[in-house]
Protein backbone atom coordinates (compact mmCIF):
# COMPACT_ATOMS: atom_id res chain seq x y z
CA UNK A 1 0.00 0.00 0.00
CA UNK A 2 3.10 2.16 0.50
CA UNK A 3 5.81 1.53 -0.41
CA UNK A 4 8.95 3.92 0.33
CA UNK A 5 6.21 6.53 1.65
CA UNK A 6 7.11 7.63 5.52
CA UNK A 7 4.35 8.90 7.72
CA UNK A 8 4.35 11.05 10.58
CA UNK A 9 1.67 10.69 13.41
CA UNK A 10 1.26 13.58 14.86
CA UNK A 11 -0.81 12.33 18.35
CA UNK A 12 -0.75 8.96 19.86
CA UNK A 13 -0.63 8.09 23.14
CA UNK A 14 1.83 5.37 23.98
CA UNK A 15 1.69 6.70 27.32
CA UNK A 16 -2.14 4.87 27.75
CA UNK A 17 -1.87 1.76 30.27
CA UNK A 18 -3.42 -0.11 27.11
CA UNK A 19 -0.15 -0.66 25.41
CA UNK A 20 1.73 -1.66 28.76
CA UNK A 21 2.14 -5.66 27.57
CA UNK A 22 3.40 -4.55 24.11
CA UNK A 23 4.75 -0.82 23.85
CA UNK A 24 7.92 -1.62 22.73
CA UNK A 25 7.06 -4.16 20.00
CA UNK A 26 4.29 -2.10 18.57
CA UNK A 27 6.75 0.71 18.39
CA UNK A 28 8.99 -1.26 16.20
CA UNK A 29 6.31 -2.69 14.16
CA UNK A 30 4.90 1.15 13.38
CA UNK A 31 8.44 2.07 12.92
CA UNK A 32 9.42 -0.91 10.57
CA UNK A 33 5.82 -0.60 8.60
CA UNK A 34 6.63 2.87 7.52
CA UNK A 35 5.68 5.15 10.12
CA UNK A 36 9.17 6.49 10.81
CA UNK A 37 8.16 9.47 13.02
CA UNK A 38 5.43 9.72 16.12
CA UNK A 39 4.41 12.29 18.70
CA UNK A 40 3.54 10.70 22.18
CA UNK A 41 0.87 13.29 23.52
CA UNK A 42 0.89 14.07 27.35
CA UNK A 43 -3.02 15.02 29.29
CA UNK A 44 -1.68 15.04 32.63
CA UNK A 45 1.37 14.77 34.82
CA UNK A 46 2.14 11.14 34.66
CA UNK A 47 1.03 10.90 31.18
CA UNK A 48 3.16 13.71 30.55
CA UNK A 49 6.14 12.24 32.39
CA UNK A 50 5.81 9.25 30.65
CA UNK A 51 5.15 10.56 27.24
CA UNK A 52 8.93 12.34 27.81
CA UNK A 53 10.75 9.07 29.02
CA UNK A 54 9.13 7.14 25.75
CA UNK A 55 10.30 9.95 23.56
CA UNK A 56 13.96 9.91 25.39
CA UNK A 57 14.63 6.19 24.63
CA UNK A 58 13.69 6.55 20.50
CA UNK A 59 15.08 8.92 18.33
CA UNK A 60 11.76 8.83 16.75
CA UNK A 61 9.47 9.90 18.62
CA UNK A 62 8.85 13.19 20.30
CA UNK A 63 6.54 14.13 23.24
CA UNK A 64 4.12 16.91 24.51
CA UNK A 65 3.44 17.73 27.85
CA UNK A 66 0.14 19.31 29.24
CA UNK A 67 -2.69 19.27 31.56
CA UNK A 68 -6.43 17.79 29.42
CA UNK A 69 -9.32 19.61 30.26
CA UNK A 70 -10.76 16.34 31.43
CA UNK A 71 -8.16 15.90 33.58
CA UNK A 72 -8.02 18.83 36.01
CA UNK A 73 -7.60 17.63 39.63
CA UNK A 74 -7.84 19.85 42.32
CA UNK A 75 -3.35 20.68 42.39
CA UNK A 76 -4.01 21.82 38.76
CA UNK A 77 -2.22 25.28 38.93
CA UNK A 78 0.39 23.22 40.82
CA UNK A 79 0.29 20.80 38.06
CA UNK A 80 1.24 23.12 35.53
CA UNK A 81 4.15 24.76 37.74
CA UNK A 82 5.19 21.23 37.17
CA UNK A 83 5.11 21.05 33.27
CA UNK A 84 7.27 24.23 33.03
CA UNK A 85 10.15 22.17 34.20
CA UNK A 86 8.95 18.88 31.67
CA UNK A 87 8.44 21.33 28.97
CA UNK A 88 12.18 22.19 29.02
CA UNK A 89 13.51 19.02 27.90
CA UNK A 90 14.31 18.74 24.35
CA UNK A 91 12.32 16.25 22.85
CA UNK A 92 9.13 18.32 24.32
CA UNK A 93 7.95 20.23 21.40
CA UNK A 94 4.67 21.27 22.55
CA UNK A 95 2.13 22.26 25.54
CA UNK A 96 -0.52 19.63 24.94
CA UNK A 97 -3.18 18.55 24.60
CA UNK A 98 -4.76 21.77 26.33
CA UNK A 99 -8.18 23.39 25.78
CA UNK A 100 -11.74 22.87 26.47
CA UNK A 101 -14.26 20.09 26.95
CA UNK A 102 -17.67 20.65 27.40
CA UNK A 103 -19.15 17.48 26.18
CA UNK A 104 -17.64 15.70 29.40
CA UNK A 105 -17.66 17.88 31.72
CA UNK A 106 -19.89 21.21 31.98
CA UNK A 107 -19.92 21.99 35.33
CA UNK A 108 -16.50 23.38 35.45
CA UNK A 109 -16.70 25.52 32.33
CA UNK A 110 -14.48 28.47 34.48
CA UNK A 111 -11.74 26.56 35.56
CA UNK A 112 -11.43 25.15 32.30
CA UNK A 113 -11.41 27.66 30.34
CA UNK A 114 -8.77 29.54 33.14
CA UNK A 115 -6.40 26.17 32.90
CA UNK A 116 -6.62 26.66 28.96
CA UNK A 117 -5.09 30.37 29.37
CA UNK A 118 -1.94 29.42 32.08
CA UNK A 119 -1.10 26.82 29.44
CA UNK A 120 -1.27 29.21 26.88
CA UNK A 121 0.95 31.61 28.60
CA UNK A 122 3.23 28.66 29.79
CA UNK A 123 3.78 27.73 26.02
CA UNK A 124 4.59 31.59 24.98
CA UNK A 125 7.36 31.97 27.91
CA UNK A 126 8.84 28.51 26.49
CA UNK A 127 8.74 29.41 22.82
CA UNK A 128 6.15 26.70 22.21
CA UNK A 129 3.33 25.83 19.80
CA UNK A 130 0.44 23.84 22.02
CA UNK A 131 -2.43 20.97 20.84
CA UNK A 132 -5.60 21.74 21.15
CA UNK A 133 -8.55 19.48 22.20
CA UNK A 134 -11.75 20.68 21.75
CA UNK A 135 -15.36 19.17 22.33
CA UNK A 136 -18.79 21.20 22.03
CA UNK A 137 -17.00 23.97 22.92
CA UNK A 138 -15.82 25.68 19.67
CA UNK A 139 -16.68 29.41 20.44
CA UNK A 140 -14.90 29.35 23.94
CA UNK A 141 -11.94 27.64 22.35
CA UNK A 142 -12.00 30.27 19.61
CA UNK A 143 -12.87 33.01 21.93
CA UNK A 144 -9.54 32.14 24.09
CA UNK A 145 -7.09 31.91 21.51
CA UNK A 146 -7.86 35.24 20.19
CA UNK A 147 -8.08 36.97 23.66
CA UNK A 148 -4.73 34.86 24.37
CA UNK A 149 -2.98 35.24 21.52
CA UNK A 150 -0.32 31.70 20.87
CA UNK A 151 3.16 32.97 19.94
CA UNK A 152 3.73 29.62 17.78
CA UNK A 153 0.44 29.00 17.07
CA UNK A 154 0.11 25.06 16.88
CA UNK A 155 -2.69 22.44 16.23
CA UNK A 156 -6.44 21.26 16.05
CA UNK A 157 -6.22 17.58 17.29
CA UNK A 158 -8.61 15.15 16.00
CA UNK A 159 -10.39 18.34 14.81
CA UNK A 160 -13.88 18.05 15.42
CA UNK A 161 -16.22 18.16 11.69
CA UNK A 162 -17.39 21.48 12.17
CA UNK A 163 -16.68 24.09 9.02
CA UNK A 164 -16.90 27.04 11.57
CA UNK A 165 -14.48 25.81 13.60
CA UNK A 166 -12.17 25.02 10.66
CA UNK A 167 -12.60 28.38 8.89
CA UNK A 168 -12.11 30.69 12.91
CA UNK A 169 -8.99 27.92 13.74
CA UNK A 170 -7.16 28.30 10.13
CA UNK A 171 -7.71 32.40 10.34
CA UNK A 172 -5.83 31.80 13.47
CA UNK A 173 -3.30 30.15 11.20
CA UNK A 174 -3.46 26.68 12.96
CA UNK A 175 -3.23 23.60 11.56
CA UNK A 176 -5.95 21.21 10.80
CA UNK A 177 -4.93 17.49 12.23
CA UNK A 178 -7.35 14.83 11.02
CA UNK A 179 -8.28 11.48 12.77
CA UNK A 180 -9.50 8.13 12.31
CA UNK A 181 -12.98 9.80 12.10
CA UNK A 182 -12.75 10.82 8.66
CA UNK A 183 -12.74 7.35 7.49
CA UNK A 184 -16.54 6.68 9.50
CA UNK A 185 -19.37 6.42 7.10
CA UNK A 186 -21.42 9.24 9.22
CA UNK A 187 -18.45 11.41 9.24
CA UNK A 188 -19.00 14.91 7.15
CA UNK A 189 -15.57 14.91 6.07
CA UNK A 190 -15.43 15.50 2.59
CA UNK A 191 -16.47 19.39 3.19
CA UNK A 192 -14.36 19.71 6.02
CA UNK A 193 -11.21 18.24 4.48
CA UNK A 194 -11.93 20.17 1.32
CA UNK A 195 -11.56 23.33 3.15
CA UNK A 196 -8.31 22.85 4.56
CA UNK A 197 -4.80 23.55 2.52
CA UNK A 198 -2.38 20.76 2.04
CA UNK A 199 0.26 23.18 3.56
CA UNK A 200 -2.02 23.12 7.05
CA UNK A 201 -3.22 19.47 7.22
CA UNK A 202 -1.65 16.64 9.70
CA UNK A 203 -2.74 13.33 10.24
CA UNK A 204 -2.84 11.17 13.71
CA UNK A 205 -4.47 8.16 14.99
CA UNK A 206 -5.19 9.34 18.67
CA UNK A 207 -4.21 6.04 19.61
CA UNK A 208 -5.42 3.58 20.97
CA UNK A 209 -8.76 5.50 20.14
CA UNK A 210 -10.41 6.29 17.00
CA UNK A 211 -9.48 2.92 15.20
CA UNK A 212 -9.86 4.18 11.35
CA UNK A 213 -12.53 1.63 9.03
CA UNK A 214 -11.23 -0.57 8.28
CA UNK A 215 -10.57 -1.03 12.01
CA UNK A 216 -13.02 0.63 13.76
CA UNK A 217 -13.43 -0.37 17.28
CA UNK A 218 -10.32 -1.96 17.79
CA UNK A 219 -7.14 -0.65 19.99
CA UNK A 220 -5.90 1.53 17.31
CA UNK A 221 -2.14 2.57 16.83
CA UNK A 222 0.18 4.52 14.46
CA UNK A 223 0.24 1.88 11.49
CA UNK A 224 -3.10 2.93 10.85
CA UNK A 225 -2.20 6.88 10.25
CA UNK A 226 -2.23 5.67 6.13
CA UNK A 227 -5.81 4.73 6.21
CA UNK A 228 -6.16 8.85 7.25
CA UNK A 229 -4.38 9.86 4.88
CA UNK A 230 -5.57 8.06 2.19
CA UNK A 231 -8.76 9.30 2.95
CA UNK A 232 -7.84 12.67 2.55
CA UNK A 233 -5.91 11.87 -1.12
CA UNK A 234 -9.35 10.44 -1.85
CA UNK A 235 -11.16 13.72 -0.92
CA UNK A 236 -8.20 16.05 -2.57
CA UNK A 237 -7.92 14.00 -5.68
CA UNK A 238 -4.21 13.84 -4.57
CA UNK A 239 -1.73 10.78 -4.73
CA UNK A 240 -1.12 9.00 -1.19
CA UNK A 241 2.50 9.95 -1.71
CA UNK A 242 1.73 13.59 -1.90
CA UNK A 243 -0.37 13.46 1.51
CA UNK A 244 2.12 11.83 3.32
CA UNK A 245 5.13 14.17 2.54
CA UNK A 246 2.78 17.16 2.74
CA UNK A 247 1.58 15.91 6.22
CA UNK A 248 5.28 14.91 7.26
CA UNK A 249 6.55 18.02 6.44
CA UNK A 250 3.66 20.34 8.09
CA UNK A 251 4.55 18.20 11.55
CA UNK A 252 8.39 18.82 11.30
CA UNK A 253 7.41 22.49 11.29
CA UNK A 254 4.28 23.19 13.39
CA UNK A 255 6.69 21.11 16.13
CA UNK A 256 10.16 22.85 15.58
CA UNK A 257 11.75 19.71 14.27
Amino acid sequence: MTGNIEFFDSHSHYNDERFDNDRDSLIKKTFDDSVTKFMCIGYDINSSIMAVEISKKYDFIYSTVGISPNDISENVFEEIDLLSDLSSINKVKAIGEIGLDYYWNKDNKDIQIEVFKRQIKLANEKNLPICIHTRDAYKDTISVLKENPVNNKGIFHCVPLNQELIKDALKLDFYISFSGVITFKNANAYECVSMVPMNKILIETDSPYLSPEPHRGERNDSRNVKFVAKKIAEIKGESLECVANATYQNTLKVYKI
